[in-house]
Protein backbone atom coordinates (compact mmCIF):
# COMPACT_ATOMS: atom_id res chain seq x y z
CA UNK A 1 0.00 0.00 0.00
CA UNK A 2 1.14 3.50 -0.88
CA UNK A 3 2.72 5.98 1.56
CA UNK A 4 0.12 8.80 1.89
CA UNK A 5 1.35 12.45 2.91
CA UNK A 6 -0.79 13.94 5.05
CA UNK A 7 -0.26 17.70 5.24
CA UNK A 8 -0.18 19.59 8.79
CA UNK A 9 -3.10 21.48 8.31
CA UNK A 10 -5.38 18.54 7.45
CA UNK A 11 -4.12 17.08 10.62
CA UNK A 12 -5.14 20.36 12.30
CA UNK A 13 -8.35 20.43 10.48
CA UNK A 14 -9.14 17.07 11.75
CA UNK A 15 -8.12 18.07 15.52
CA UNK A 16 -10.35 20.96 15.54
CA UNK A 17 -13.44 19.15 14.38
CA UNK A 18 -12.69 16.84 17.18
CA UNK A 19 -10.31 17.67 20.13
CA UNK A 20 -8.36 14.89 19.81
CA UNK A 21 -4.42 13.89 19.68
CA UNK A 22 -2.42 14.68 16.72
CA UNK A 23 -1.12 11.11 16.49
CA UNK A 24 -4.23 9.71 16.81
CA UNK A 25 -5.80 12.41 14.13
CA UNK A 26 -2.15 11.98 11.58
CA UNK A 27 -3.44 7.86 11.98
CA UNK A 28 -6.45 8.47 10.94
CA UNK A 29 -6.11 10.36 8.17
CA UNK A 30 -3.28 8.13 7.17
CA UNK A 31 -5.49 4.97 7.00
CA UNK A 32 -8.36 6.74 5.34
CA UNK A 33 -5.55 8.12 2.34
CA UNK A 34 -6.09 11.60 3.59
CA UNK A 35 -10.59 11.72 3.40
CA UNK A 36 -10.59 14.62 6.51
CA UNK A 37 -15.17 13.55 6.58
CA UNK A 38 -13.99 9.78 6.43
CA UNK A 39 -10.98 9.98 9.19
CA UNK A 40 -13.59 11.88 11.50
CA UNK A 41 -16.01 9.49 11.44
CA UNK A 42 -13.43 6.54 11.74
CA UNK A 43 -12.08 8.46 14.90
CA UNK A 44 -16.04 8.99 16.16
CA UNK A 45 -16.91 5.42 15.51
CA UNK A 46 -14.26 3.87 17.59
CA UNK A 47 -13.96 6.53 20.61
CA UNK A 48 -17.75 6.14 21.03
CA UNK A 49 -17.54 2.70 21.58
CA UNK A 50 -14.85 3.84 24.43
CA UNK A 51 -16.95 6.38 25.97
CA UNK A 52 -19.85 4.03 25.78
CA UNK A 53 -17.85 1.41 27.90
CA UNK A 54 -17.08 3.92 30.52
CA UNK A 55 -20.92 4.64 30.98
CA UNK A 56 -20.85 3.27 34.30
CA UNK A 57 -18.70 6.05 35.81
CA UNK A 58 -20.74 8.59 37.76
CA UNK A 59 -21.56 11.74 36.22
CA UNK A 60 -22.49 14.07 39.49
CA UNK A 61 -21.98 17.40 37.78
CA UNK A 62 -23.41 19.19 34.89
CA UNK A 63 -26.01 22.04 34.20
CA UNK A 64 -29.14 23.38 33.00
CA UNK A 65 -30.21 24.64 29.87
CA UNK A 66 -33.79 26.62 28.82
CA UNK A 67 -34.94 26.94 25.33
CA UNK A 68 -37.97 29.14 24.89
CA UNK A 69 -39.58 29.44 21.35
CA UNK A 70 -42.92 31.27 20.93
CA UNK A 71 -45.57 29.34 22.72
CA UNK A 72 -42.98 26.33 23.30
CA UNK A 73 -40.01 26.12 26.04
CA UNK A 74 -37.94 22.76 26.88
CA UNK A 75 -35.65 22.89 30.31
CA UNK A 76 -32.91 20.19 30.26
CA UNK A 77 -30.32 18.92 32.37
CA UNK A 78 -27.26 17.47 31.18
CA UNK A 79 -24.34 15.67 33.50
CA UNK A 80 -20.80 15.07 33.27
CA UNK A 81 -18.18 13.72 35.45
CA UNK A 82 -16.03 16.80 36.08
CA UNK A 83 -16.82 20.39 37.03
CA UNK A 84 -14.37 21.78 35.46
CA UNK A 85 -16.28 20.18 32.06
CA UNK A 86 -19.47 21.22 33.38
CA UNK A 87 -18.14 24.90 33.63
CA UNK A 88 -16.41 24.36 29.65
CA UNK A 89 -18.53 27.00 27.25
CA UNK A 90 -18.52 23.96 24.79
CA UNK A 91 -20.61 21.66 27.47
CA UNK A 92 -22.84 24.59 27.89
CA UNK A 93 -23.41 25.26 24.52
CA UNK A 94 -24.45 21.75 23.88
CA UNK A 95 -26.86 21.43 26.37
CA UNK A 96 -28.46 24.72 24.85
CA UNK A 97 -28.37 23.20 21.56
CA UNK A 98 -30.20 20.03 23.09
CA UNK A 99 -32.80 22.12 24.47
CA UNK A 100 -33.11 23.65 21.47
CA UNK A 101 -33.21 20.54 19.67
CA UNK A 102 -35.91 19.05 21.82
CA UNK A 103 -38.22 21.89 21.15
CA UNK A 104 -39.10 20.38 17.66
CA UNK A 105 -40.26 17.56 20.31
CA UNK A 106 -44.24 16.82 21.96
CA UNK A 107 -45.54 18.14 25.25
CA UNK A 108 -44.61 16.42 28.54
CA UNK A 109 -40.93 14.51 29.43
CA UNK A 110 -37.90 14.28 26.68
CA UNK A 111 -36.47 11.61 25.08
CA UNK A 112 -33.42 12.01 23.78
CA UNK A 113 -32.94 12.14 19.84
CA UNK A 114 -30.35 10.74 17.82
CA UNK A 115 -29.76 14.42 16.57
CA UNK A 116 -29.22 15.39 20.08
CA UNK A 117 -27.33 11.94 20.42
CA UNK A 118 -24.92 13.21 17.80
CA UNK A 119 -24.31 16.57 19.68
CA UNK A 120 -23.97 14.65 22.91
CA UNK A 121 -21.22 12.44 21.81
CA UNK A 122 -19.32 14.71 19.98
CA UNK A 123 -18.78 16.53 23.05
CA UNK A 124 -17.98 12.87 25.28
CA UNK A 125 -15.52 12.05 22.45
CA UNK A 126 -13.41 15.33 22.83
CA UNK A 127 -14.01 15.43 27.44
CA UNK A 128 -13.44 11.99 27.34
CA UNK A 129 -15.99 11.89 30.44
CA UNK A 130 -19.10 9.97 30.57
CA UNK A 131 -21.44 12.81 29.71
CA UNK A 132 -25.34 11.93 29.18
CA UNK A 133 -28.78 13.43 28.97
CA UNK A 134 -30.31 13.55 32.42
CA UNK A 135 -33.65 14.58 31.86
CA UNK A 136 -35.85 17.29 30.63
CA UNK A 137 -39.56 18.73 30.12
CA UNK A 138 -41.25 20.79 26.95
CA UNK A 139 -44.07 22.74 27.90
CA UNK A 140 -46.97 23.98 25.30
CA UNK A 141 -48.69 27.09 25.00
CA UNK A 142 -48.93 30.67 26.81
CA UNK A 143 -46.16 32.47 27.82
CA UNK A 144 -42.77 31.90 29.21
CA UNK A 145 -40.34 33.24 31.84
CA UNK A 146 -36.65 31.52 32.65
CA UNK A 147 -34.58 31.93 35.12
CA UNK A 148 -30.92 29.89 35.28
CA UNK A 149 -28.33 30.48 38.54
CA UNK A 150 -25.02 31.64 37.76
CA UNK A 151 -23.72 28.55 38.19
CA UNK A 152 -25.95 26.70 35.31
CA UNK A 153 -26.87 24.11 37.80
CA UNK A 154 -30.17 25.66 39.06
CA UNK A 155 -32.36 26.55 36.43
CA UNK A 156 -36.63 26.93 36.33
CA UNK A 157 -38.71 27.27 33.32
CA UNK A 158 -42.28 29.38 34.29
CA UNK A 159 -45.60 28.73 31.98
CA UNK A 160 -47.87 31.59 32.35
CA UNK A 161 -50.84 33.45 30.74
CA UNK A 162 -51.94 37.23 30.90
CA UNK A 163 -49.71 40.27 31.00
CA UNK A 164 -46.81 39.53 33.28
CA UNK A 165 -43.67 42.10 33.30
CA UNK A 166 -40.42 40.41 32.35
CA UNK A 167 -39.01 41.56 35.33
CA UNK A 168 -41.90 40.17 37.48
CA UNK A 169 -41.79 36.67 35.52
CA UNK A 170 -38.33 36.24 36.56
CA UNK A 171 -38.88 37.72 40.04
CA UNK A 172 -41.01 34.49 40.46
CA UNK A 173 -38.47 32.46 38.51
CA UNK A 174 -35.97 33.54 41.17
CA UNK A 175 -38.57 32.90 43.93
CA UNK A 176 -39.27 29.27 42.89
CA UNK A 177 -35.49 28.86 42.81
CA UNK A 178 -34.53 30.11 46.32
CA UNK A 179 -38.11 29.72 48.17
CA UNK A 180 -37.48 26.92 51.41
CA UNK A 181 -39.04 25.21 51.17
CA UNK A 182 -39.25 24.26 47.20
CA UNK A 183 -42.39 25.04 45.98
CA UNK A 184 -44.58 21.77 45.08
CA UNK A 185 -47.04 22.93 42.38
CA UNK A 186 -48.59 26.51 41.62
CA UNK A 187 -51.39 25.82 44.33
CA UNK A 188 -53.40 23.10 46.29
CA UNK A 189 -54.88 21.69 43.20
CA UNK A 190 -51.19 20.57 41.85
CA UNK A 191 -50.56 18.68 45.03
CA UNK A 192 -51.27 14.94 44.56
CA UNK A 193 -54.26 14.12 46.24
CA UNK A 194 -53.54 11.30 48.65
CA UNK A 195 -50.62 13.76 49.91
CA UNK A 196 -53.75 16.27 50.27
CA UNK A 197 -55.73 13.43 52.01
CA UNK A 198 -52.98 12.65 54.51
CA UNK A 199 -52.93 15.81 55.60
CA UNK A 200 -56.16 16.68 55.66
CA UNK A 201 -56.50 13.88 58.57
CA UNK A 202 -53.43 14.64 60.48
CA UNK A 203 -54.91 18.18 60.95
CA UNK A 204 -58.36 16.21 61.77
CA UNK A 205 -56.63 14.40 64.54
CA UNK A 206 -54.24 16.95 65.92
CA UNK A 207 -57.34 19.27 65.91
CA UNK A 208 -59.47 16.38 68.25
CA UNK A 209 -57.09 16.30 70.43
CA UNK A 210 -58.29 19.60 71.50
CA UNK A 211 -61.28 18.53 72.76
CA UNK A 212 -63.17 21.31 71.75
CA UNK A 213 -66.92 20.77 69.59
CA UNK A 214 -66.88 18.98 65.85
CA UNK A 215 -67.65 22.43 64.23
CA UNK A 216 -64.88 23.89 65.74
CA UNK A 217 -61.98 20.90 65.13
CA UNK A 218 -63.36 20.97 61.33
CA UNK A 219 -62.33 24.71 61.42
CA UNK A 220 -59.10 24.18 63.03
CA UNK A 221 -58.04 21.14 60.89
CA UNK A 222 -59.15 23.57 57.82
CA UNK A 223 -57.09 25.82 59.04
CA UNK A 224 -54.16 24.01 59.87
CA UNK A 225 -54.49 22.91 55.61
CA UNK A 226 -54.55 26.01 54.78
CA UNK A 227 -51.36 26.79 56.77
CA UNK A 228 -50.01 23.42 54.63
CA UNK A 229 -50.70 25.02 51.49
CA UNK A 230 -49.29 28.60 52.30
CA UNK A 231 -46.04 26.92 52.52
CA UNK A 232 -45.95 24.60 49.96
CA UNK A 233 -47.68 26.19 47.35
CA UNK A 234 -46.08 28.81 44.86
CA UNK A 235 -49.60 30.83 44.94
CA UNK A 236 -49.40 30.86 48.34
CA UNK A 237 -46.01 31.41 49.61
CA UNK A 238 -45.01 34.43 50.66
CA UNK A 239 -42.93 36.24 47.93
CA UNK A 240 -39.05 36.21 48.54
CA UNK A 241 -38.98 39.98 47.42
CA UNK A 242 -41.45 41.27 49.65
CA UNK A 243 -42.79 39.20 52.40
CA UNK A 244 -45.39 40.73 53.32
CA UNK A 245 -47.18 39.35 50.16
CA UNK A 246 -47.60 35.89 48.89
CA UNK A 247 -47.40 35.36 45.50
CA UNK A 248 -50.80 34.94 44.21
CA UNK A 249 -51.15 38.46 45.64
CA UNK A 250 -48.35 39.82 43.48
CA UNK A 251 -49.56 38.55 40.45
CA UNK A 252 -51.60 41.64 38.27
CA UNK A 253 -54.94 41.37 37.34
CA UNK A 254 -55.47 38.90 34.39
CA UNK A 255 -52.45 36.74 35.06
CA UNK A 256 -52.37 33.03 35.75
CA UNK A 257 -49.71 30.68 36.64
CA UNK A 258 -50.15 27.55 34.50
CA UNK A 259 -46.78 25.26 35.57
CA UNK A 260 -43.34 25.58 36.56
CA UNK A 261 -40.26 23.04 36.28
CA UNK A 262 -37.33 23.49 38.80
CA UNK A 263 -33.91 21.45 38.06
CA UNK A 264 -31.15 21.39 40.20
CA UNK A 265 -28.14 19.43 38.66
CA UNK A 266 -28.23 15.93 40.64
CA UNK A 267 -31.27 16.15 42.33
Amino acid sequence: MATVNIDAKLVMALRNNTGLGFGDCRAALTETGGDLAKAEALLRERLKGKMDARSDRPAGEGCIAIAIDGSKATIVEVRAETDFTAKNEEFRAMAGELATLSLALGAGAISITAPMTARLDAVRIKTGENISFARGTRLDGGAFAKYIHHDHKLGVLLQFDGPLTEELATGICQHIAAAVPTPMAVDEHGLPADLVATKREEARKEAAESGKPADIIEKMAGGKLRKYFEETTLLGQKFVKDDKKSVREILPKGVTITSFVRLRVGT
